[in-house]
This record gives C-alpha cells, structure tokens and sequence, in this order.
C-alpha cells in the first residue's frame, strides 16, 4: 500500500503536469489537422518502440527479472546487464533505421495524395525529430524494470514530471513568443524545430533522470554480450507473443488513425479527427494512469512470486482486491466522463487556437469513450494475472478478438457515419471491444486459476458501484444543465457547470455507495 500511494502521488502530480501540457498543446496548434500533423509523428515513436520490445519489458521481463534475483546466486546482477545491453542495441538499430524510412511508416498513417501533400510532408519533417525518442523510452522503460525488480517504484512515476516541464516551457514558449499558424502551409521552420526537438529533449530528460535511482538501487552497468545460454532464449520467446500482442493492438490503432486523419482532411479546422480523439482518449484514460497502473506496477512482482511459490490463491486474493479498490474510482469517473464530456472539453480546450465550437465534438469523444473506461481497466488487470504466469500467448490472442471488433466497428462508422460523426462513434466502437475483450479474458482466466476468480463478489461490488455512479451522475448532469439554462451570457458557465454538476455527483455517490454498504470506499483516505 505504501508503495502504491508514492507511485500514485507521483502519477497525480505526473498527470496534472501532463493536463497543463496538454491544453497548452491545444492552445498552440488547436485540435485540427495541423495539430493532427505534430499528433500522429508523436504517436509513432511510442509505438514503434512497443513493437520493437516495449510490450515485452512492461509485460515479460518483470517476472523473469523477479525470478532470476531468487533463483541465481549472484541475485540476478548478470541478467539484468545482459538484459539491459540486449535492450540497447535493439533500440539503437532501430531508431536508425525508423528514422530513414520516416516516410513509409508515416505512409501507413495518411496518404501522400495531391490535396493532402502538405500535411504528409509536415508530419513526415515532425517524425523525424521525433522517432530519436523510441531510444529514450526504452532506456526509460528498462531502467524502471530494473528498479521495480528491486520493490523500488517511486522514481519511475515521478521522473516523467520532468518531461511535463520541459513540454510546458515548450509550448509557452511557442505560445507567448510566436505568431500562431493557421493551417499548415503557414507553420515556419523555426516552429517545427522548436517543437521537434523540444519533444525529444523531454523524453530524453526523463530516461536519463533514472541514471542516478539505478546506481542508488545498486545496479551497475557493465556492456554484456554473452547472450548465449543465460536465459536470454525463454525471454525472447515469451517475447515472440507479445510482440504479436502489440502488433495486433497496433494494427487496430493504425487503421483507427488512418479514418480519424480522413475526417480532418474532410473537416480541416472544426476538430473532428484524430486529435480530438487523442486529447478525448487521454483525458479518459487519467482514472486508469493514476489507479489501474499503479497498482499493476505495485503487485505485479508480487503476483510473480506467488505463481512462482505455488500460491494461487493469494494471486486470486490480490487480483479481486486490485479490481474492487480500483473500481471505486474508475466506475464513477466512467460515469462523470459520460455526465459531463462537453463541459470538459470546453474549460480545457476552448483556448488558443480552438475554440468552444471546435472542442464540441471532443466532449462527444469523451462521452462515448465514457463507460468503456470500466472494462478497460478491468482487462487490464487481469491480464496480468496471465502475465504473472509468464503466459504470453493468451494475451496476444485478447489483443486479437479486441482488434478484430475495433476494426469492424470502427470501419463500419467510416463508411456509415458523415465525418462529423464518424470519430466520435470510433470512439465508443473503442468502449464496446474492451467489453467483449473483458468476458473472454475473465472467462480464461477464471479457467486458469482453477475455476475461481471471485466472480460472485465483483460482480456485486461493481453492481454497488454502478447503481451509485448512475444515479449521482444523472442527478449532476441536471444541475449542470440548470447552471448553462441560468447563466447562458456568462463566460464561466463550462467552469461553474462542471463545479456544482461534478460537485453533487460525487457527494451523493459516497452517500449512496455508503448506504449500499460498499466497504471498498474504506481504501480511499478520509474514508476510513
């Protein structure tokens, strides 16, 4: 529990630092295609380096770092620098090799057709001061692991606060001191540079801030290249599913970001495509970034141990626990997501280069991701469950059934739905894929911890927690609603909407959740 409240203060303070950079990212460049051209360049980086070995240090590595400090005599030191030089030079070779074929990769997202040659040739000079940044993350990623093998978590939730400093100075920069573009024919080249480069220099601050926690921690660098008969060969294999793991992911993402980039080109300035749904998508995933993940972090190794030990009930015990605590706060910020989208859309983007008219679809974004937020994070903690046994395969074919459903359903809103409409129900096709991702998870996985996954207690706590959320936030929308009525000339009406509507939904969710008797709401400070 210690350790999960310092990783979440750190993701808090990480996440609101994130929020400030965002908005001030809104202001800048607006929620359109020329925000799109920055937007899609910063997401490649960030899924290349998942494809390359990302999936498999978060998901593979933990467990096989835990088990070698037990099992080897030296306490796993040698591993860990095999490990460490192996992740290197993977990352290495591949930025270089990402960074020259920055064109094709960008081909995959948008089309390089004559009215949309612009854009593609931004995004293409974006990408190439951004793809350096797959090396950072994986330094970042695997100086975490090696600490969080060592029960240390706190550094590896607290350093990206610097990153979020960097970018905020970035952008107030570019904000305070340059002419805003209007389209992207008009951004100059000291704009891109500065933004390119800023971008990197971030990242590139937060991995190597972990350098002095490591050497703290007692880990030492020495360049190994004996890979041969190590152990090295069962990790890589374990490696093989999650790499199709995010490959499926990225696949399914890949075609969602080609339809959202198909809306901006129809619909260039009124934030309908892939922006709007990266800024929605971001704000709806902070409940899961602050509760879900740090959780996973905290438990993970030792859920690992507990496979290890032969102790499945104690993994039962510690993925209920994970899903009930977690629950108390990610069902009723599903539910104000669902109550409130447009009002928080507009107090945080309305701003800059946007304005409340070009915010509007994101706050429908925001709704219709809403109550998918629940069975997102519940499939995410129980995934690890199979992670913990160092099972890989099953995941991947998760990922598969959850792609398979968001590339239908997202295929059938680009060709059924006009462009204003298209994204936005991309964004609930996104909800609807982790549902049915959830029943087919639960149902494996109850089969592998022996037909038992306290199914009958979640199920009521999370009926508890629904009933509340449900209740309260309908009661809130009405008050916000009547706040907008009364106050229609006055400009602090998304602000004061927000405050009296999210203000009641949460006081008459703890009334409501305290009458039905939810003893999860003990975990939350103050509410012992």
């Amino acid at each position: 529990m210690r350790s999960s409240l310092l990783m979440a203060a750190g993701t808090v303070v990480s996440r609101a630092t994130g929020l400030i950079r965002q908005v001030l990212q809104a202001g800048a460049l607006g929620t359109g295609l020329l925000a799109t051209t920055y937007n899609q360049a910063n997401v490649v980086p960030a899924s290349l380096y998942f494809l390359l070995i990302g999936g498999a240090l978060n998901s593979v590595l933990v467990p096989q770092l835990v088990r070698a400090r037990i099992e080897q005599p030296d306490g796993g030191r040698a591993f860990e620098q095999r490990l460490v030089t192996l992740t290197m030079c993977v990352l290495g070779v591949g930025t270089l090799l990402a960074v020259w074929a920055a064109p094709q990769i960008i081909s995959l997202y948008q089309s390089d057709s004559p009215d949309n040659h612009a854009a593609f040739e931004l995004t293409v000079v974006f990408a190439r001061f951004l793809l350096p940044q797959i090396f950072f993350y994986g330094l970042f990623s695997i100086l975490g692991q090696v600490l969080n093998a060592r029960n240390k978590f706190g550094a590896m939730m607290w350093t990206p606060v610097l990153n979020n400093v960097v970018l905020i100075t970035m952008f107030g920069v570019y904000v305070g001191l340059m002419t805003a573009p209007d389209g992207v024919q008009d951004i100059t080249q000291t704009q891109v540079t500065l933004l390119g480069a800023g971008t990197t220099l971030a990242l590139a601050v937060q991995a190597l801030a972990l350098i002095p926690f490591v050497r703290a921690a007692g880990f030492r660098f020495r360049p190994r290249f004996d890979w041969r008969g190590t152990g090295l060969r069962k990790s890589i294999g374990a490696a093989r599913w999650t790499l199709l793991f995010v490959l499926a992911n990225l696949v399914a993402s890949t075609v969602v970001t080609r339809y959202a980039s198909a809306a901006d080109k129809t619909l260039p300035r009124d934030g309908v495509g892939f922006s709007a749904y990266t800024y929605a998508q971001t704000i709806w995933m902070l409940p899961q970034s602050i509760i879900t993940v740090t959780l996973v972090t905290a438990l993970l190794p030792r859920m690992s141990r507990a496979v290890a030990e032969h102790r499945l009930d104690d993994l039962r015990g510690d993925l209920s626990q994970a899903l009930r605590i977690s629950g108390v706060i990610i069902v009723p910020a599903a539910f104000f997501f669902l109550a409130f989208g447009p009002q928080i859309a507009q107090l945080l983007f309305a701003h800059g280069a946007a304005d409340a008219a070009s915010t509007r679809p994101l706050g429908h974004m925001l709704q219709a991701f809403g109550l998918g937020l629940i069975p997102f994070s519940a499939q995410y903690l129980l995934l690890r469950g199979f992670y913990a046994f160092e099972d890989t395969r099953t995941p991947f074919w998760m990922a598969v059934w959850i792609s398979v459903a968001n590339i239908a359903l997202a295929t059938a809103c680009h060709l059924l739905m006009p462009a204003r409409w298209a994204v936005t129900g991309m964004a609930a096709a996104y909800a609807v894929a982790y549902s049915i991702g959830l029943l087919i998870t639960a149902l494996l996985l109850r089969r592998r911890l022996e037909g038992r996954l306290d199914g009958k207690r979640l199920c009521r706590t999370y009926g508890k927690l629904s009933a509340s959320a449900l209740a309260a936030g309908a009661l809130g929308w009405l008050v916000a609603r009547a706040c907008a009525t009364t106050l229609t000339s006055n400009p602090w009406v998304p602000a004061l909407g927000l405050a009296a509507g999210g203000g009641t939904m949460l006081l008459l969710f703890l009334l409501l959740a305290r009458a039905l008797k939810v003893g999860e709401l003990r975990s939350l400070p103050g509410l012992r």
